[in-house]
């Protein structure tokens, strides 16, 4: 049987003819191909952390959504403060774990808001402006706790809008005790941002109040 040279290039001995358009598309096609892969990679990292670059635990809903400051000694030595201030301004003001309060042996056994010319437990703030909302100074007296045979005034530590008081503290002054930097927290003060910047230079960041009373 006779075959056709004409249609089989490689026994008329010529060479396959090659599309330049065909190879720069196969080029360009496993160019893209190979950064398509790299963004991946690169998200694949940011995504999924390296466990070894993890910390040992978690961080705390606080160490997320505030930045945590303090005043110690507040007005008087051993009364330590903590301010955490969130992203919106707010700041919740609550016992430094340092407190003198509790130290105390059985710890806070009681709490009191009727303090100054009136109940802080009783002020009720509402609607998006605020309404209600008491004005404090940085050292106007939040509170009274009690422990042991002592008792300590709680203080504003800013100055601000008072939103808010832990009222369960009233029935439950434990929480002091067990979770003063949580659940167990004073109150809640809106300073204005003015207010806020000459307050903020006074009071200690994390480190430094680490640093202070040697618990690095």
């Amino acid at each position: 049987m006779e075959v056709d040279k004409s249609r089989n290039p490689e026994i008329n001995g010529n060479q396959p003819v090659v599309n330049p358009s065909s190879l720069n598309s196969n080029r360009d096609r496993v160019v893209k191909e190979e950064e398509e892969g790299d963004s991946e990679e690169e998200l694949r990292r940011l995504l999924i952390p390296n466990a070894d670059d993890l910390p040992l635990t978690p961080p705390s809903a606080i160490e997320t959504n505030f930045v945590s400051y303090f005043a110690p000694d507040f007005m008087k030595p051993g009364h330590d403060q903590y301010v955490y201030r969130h992203a919106n301004g707010l700041c919740v003001i609550g016992l430094a774990s340092t407190h003198v309060a509790l130290k105390e042996k059985g710890g806070v056994t009681a709490v009191d808001f009727n303090v100054g010319k009136s109940d802080r437990s009783g002020i009720k703030v509402t609607g998006k402006r605020k309404r209600n909302a008491q004005h404090f100074d940085s050292n106007t007296s939040l509170c009274r706790v009690c422990s042991g045979d002592s008792s300590y005034i709680v203080r504003c530590c800013v100055k601000g809008s008072l939103l808010e008081v832990n009222d369960r503290l009233i029935k439950q002054p434990g929480l002091l005790n067990t979770s003063a930097d949580r659940e167990g927290y004073i109150a809640i003060i809106m300073p204005k941002p003015a207010d806020w910047l000459k307050i903020k230079d006074s009071l200690l960041g994390l480190e430094d109040y680490k640093k202070l009373r040697g618990l690095c």
